[in-house]
């Protein structure tokens, strides 16, 4: 089978006696007939062992060992010490629902494969999917046909070519999400667990194999992502013969998955992006994003969410005052973050008890929210319904329904442990109190947050054995059911900042919050990494205040609203605590968003290249490359002399284009303008604008400029 999909190729090979062989994935290879195709089957095969080595060829998308594979097997399990390596025959093939007749060349379309294990009394079933965006996609389901079967691991690999000899993925903790990290791909195993029960702030993201020294816009990347929003695992493997295989899947505990005869496991869908260049791989996570049915308007409504505001000091007539000097300045959302239910007057209590305050709001919301919607806003609340604190009327009532693994408790984190949303009581008190305050209330967003990992998660009703699968999946039947309890609600998955970004997540919410931090400086490295896999429109992104709440470190607003641009525009600040010059800046920043958020949330990425170590080059361009948005950000003293250049990815290097800087208040501290910022903008060549660029404007650290190019004649 040869699928083909916006400049991508995918060639599998389906031999008598074995799981499909992978032959190509990556760049397109063009229309291929059936003896094109099978010569390009002998190409891509590896053979030539040195004598005493394994024949092995273990490329198939779920390696096994009895093909002489030594590393990761794709399927772990036994039934108490027997059938633990299985040897699957492939049964049926059907390529868009209609079985195979031979070879077949198609398409974005569905390829399923049906195999079985008749000695071991196993069916799989491996669905591979060539989507239009170019992104490849495949998960597997195990069927027990026989005697009670402890499923370990399922995990899917796609190989990459030996000229893949780097690795890039993320690292991080609290408030340092996506840290990039980059290391040869050598021999061995290269293992991203995750056990946090979440995708976890130190996430490996998007596990790259790339060629040497690549970039944002150069150099052939195959990358892979696992969508799903528990444990999971990303693995690169490279054994001593060469092969380099990618991948991942679940993560399941001992003894969490234990198939009756009859039942059956399907695992996460494990993605698949190939691109010559980071930015051309996240292009096609962007595309897939944005085609999903429902997916947000590009006119993202401005948000003001009051955390950094009040915190816990929740005051009716305050927060009423802070609604209508949001309206004033442009603001079109307006979200009650944590404080207002039950006895939740600070992180020790309360977390669990999912009614409205009356010590607090003796009215209800409704006082607050008629205030909001006099402003034409819409409002939002804050909730964390996974998470109990011990000081709350739910966890008295019923302790059992806290994960733990024992008859102690787990280690606390944040005052709070784990609901198990496995457990249908559990489930259904929780979304009864939730749909009680949406029904009674007109929430039109949702910030869901879950601050906490899993730690010894288990089910206390059954002797607190593992629950890890039971709940990330009742977690998704929970948001399916709000969702359809109430279309159009807004979800926003937020998890101690980006805790919890992945597309198993995704298929469910409408914006992820990056980071709990709002520090511009920290933002610029944020913004750029979540890029990797997410568009502009699903990255909350807020201007904060002067002072950061998290870092200590103070900005001008030209940079923070400069930073904030390039996202889902929000605001993290005490309006009540600004001066009416600041409020008339921020107006102007929200003005600008609002002028340019089409542009912002449908056009394309590009990131660099960077003029030089410690600015930062990056834009969004029109899909049909007649307009561009551009920022250029300082973020330490430029020490190569006299300013560099800054070239503009993306534009179209055969039209003229008209530049304009982009000024909402205030210019960057340490500003002198290059020779090129003219108010009224000034005519330039695309093929100058990508080949020369533009000279950097001299600031100061932590200083940034906006720039608008636009196609003219």
């Amino acid at each position: 089978m040869h699928l083909r999909s916006a400049g991508c190729s995918f060639l599998l090979e389906c031999s008598e006696g074995r799981l499909p062989v992978v032959r190509h994935w990556g760049a397109d290879l063009g229309p291929l007939d059936a003896s094109a195709a099978r010569s390009a089957c002998l190409a891509g095969a590896v053979r030539g062992r040195l004598p005493g080595e394994l024949d092995a060829e273990p490329t198939s998308l779920m390696p096994e060992p009895w093909t002489g594979w030594m590393g990761h097997p794709g399927l772990v399990g036994s039934r108490e010490g027997r059938g633990w390596s299985p040897c699957f025959s492939v049964d049926t093939v059907r390529v868009g629902g209609i079985e195979a007749p031979g070879y077949t060349e198609s398409g974005a379309t569905t390829v399923e494969i049906t195999a079985v294990d008749r000695e071991a009394l196993l069916r799989l079933v491996l669905v591979v999917e060539m989507l239009e965006s170019g992104l490849l996609r495949m998960r597997g389901t195990v069927v027990n046909e026989g005697e009670p079967y402890e499923l370990t691991q399922l995990s899917l690999f796609l190989p990459v070519p030996a000229h893949a000899t780097e690795l890039i993925d993320f690292s991080g903790r609290w408030g340092m999400e996506r840290q990039v990290q980059r290391l040869p791909f050598g021999v061995g195993t290269h293992a991203r667990e995750n056990r946090r029960g979440r995708t976890g702030l130190d996430s490996a993201y998007v596990l790259h194999a790339t060629e040497h020294a690549s970039g944002f816009a150069r150099g052939e990347t195959w990358g892979v992502h696992v969508a799903w929003s528990g444990n999971h695992r990303h693995l690169a493997e490279h054994d001593s013969t060469g092969i380099r295989l990618l991948g991942g899947g679940e993560l399941l505990l001992p003894g969490e998955m234990r198939l009756a005869n009859g039942e059956a496991y399907q695992g996460p869908w494990v993605y698949g992006a190939y691109g010559d260049g980071l930015d051309r791989v996240a292009h096609r996570f962007h595309d897939h994003l944005r085609a999903r049915p429902g997916h947000v308007s590009a006119r993202r409504p401005v948000t003001l969410n009051t955390w950094e505001a009040v915190y816990f000091d929740h005051d009716q007539e305050r927060l009423a005052d802070l609604a209508r000097l949001a309206g004033r300045i442009g603001i079109e959302r307006f979200v009650l973050d944590d404080g207002w239910f039950g006895g939740r007057r600070n992180s020790r209590a309360g977390l669990g008890d999912w009614t409205v305050s009356p010590d607090v709001w003796p009215d209800g919301l409704h006082p607050l929210i008629a205030a909001v919607h006099e402003q034409g806003m819409e409002f939002g609340l804050w909730m964390e319904p996974e998470s109990v604190n011990p000081d709350s009327d739910l966890a008295r009532a019923h302790p059992e329904w806290l994960m733990a693994a024992r008859r102690d408790l787990p280690v606390e984190q944040r005052n709070q442990h784990v609901l198990n949303l496995s457990i249908t009581e559990c489930y259904e008190a929780v979304l009864k109190q939730l749909l009680a305050i949406l029904d009674e209330y007109p929430v039109a967003f949702i910030k869901w947050d879950h601050n906490r990992d899993h730690v010894e998660a288990g089910v206390r009703t059954r002797a607190g054995v593992p629950g890890e699968h039971a709940q990330t999946s009742a977690l998704y039947r929970m948001l399916r059911a709000i969702k359809e309890a109430h279309p159009g609600i807004e979800i926003e998955s937020c998890a101690a900042g980006g805790g919890r970004i992945d597309l198993g997540i995704l298929e469910l919410t409408d914006r992820v919050w990056v980071s709990d931090v709002s520090d511009p400086l920290e933002r610029q490295r944020l913004m750029r990494w979540t890029g990797q896999l997410l568009p502009t429109e699903l990255m909350g992104s807020h201007i904060a205040s002067p002072r950061s709440h998290t870092t200590g470190r103070r900005h001008d607003l030209s940079f923070r609203g400069a930073t904030a641009l390039f996202g889902h525009l929000g605001v993290e600040w005490d309006l009540g605590d600004t001066t009416p010059e600041e409020r008339t800046e921020l107006a102007r920043w929200i003005a600008l968003y609002k002028e340019h958020r089409q542009l912002l949330h449908t056009g394309r990425m590009w990131r660099g290249p960077d003029p030089a170590d410690g600015i930062w080059s990056y834009g969004v361009v029109a899909e049909d490359r007649s307009q561009a948005l551009y920022e250029i950000a300082s973020l330490t003293w430029c020490t190569s002399g006299a300013p560099p250049h800054a070239r503009l990815g993306g534009l179209d290097p055969e039209r003229a284009y008209r530049v304009r800087p982009l000024v909402a208040g205030a210019p960057p501290h340490g500003f002198a303008p290059p020779p090129w910022w003219q108010e009224d903008g000034i005519g330039m060549p695309g093929s100058v604008l990508t080949r020369i660029g533009l000279q950097v404007p001299v600031m100061h650290p932590e200083q940034a400029v906006v720039i608008h190019v636009e196609q003219v004649g």
